[in-house]
Order: structure tokens, then sequence, then C-alpha cells
């Protein structure tokens, strides 16, 4: 898998979290979270970029507010 799909699946992912909590800033540090999570998802197992932004989209939703 290539960068592109890894930016694409984290864009995807943000851009729908965000969508849903217009309260969350666009440097918001789950961000970096997400990005580190999606990037670990890529080593466990091949995926596109719409099943990879699915992972971080539930990841998201996953987090608490303290972890952030």
């Amino acid at each position: 898998m290539d960068d592109a799909v890894l930016k694409t699946a984290t864009e995807t992912a943000w851009t729908v979290y965000r969508a849903r909590h217009p309260d969350v800033e666009v440097s918001d540090s789950r961000r970096c979270l997400l990005e580190r999570h999606l990037v670990r998802r890529r080593e466990e197992r091949e995926s596109d970029a719409e099943e990879l932004a699915s992972f971080g989209i539930a990841y998201l939703h996953r987090l608490s507010s303290d972890e952030c």
C-alpha cells in the first residue's frame, strides 16, 4: 500500500468525524492519534483507502475525551 492510500483514508476519516463533531478543531490531537492508528492497521493487514477510513472512523468514535 502506498502513502497516497493512507493519506486518503486519514483525510476521509477525519472529515467524516469532524462533520459529526463540529466542535472538534482541525488541529485537534485526535488527528495525530488517528494517523498513528491507521499506520499500525496498514502494517497489520493490506486494506484499501475505504476500508482503512472506516477503521479510522470507528477508532475515533471509541476514543474517550481524556485520551486526547
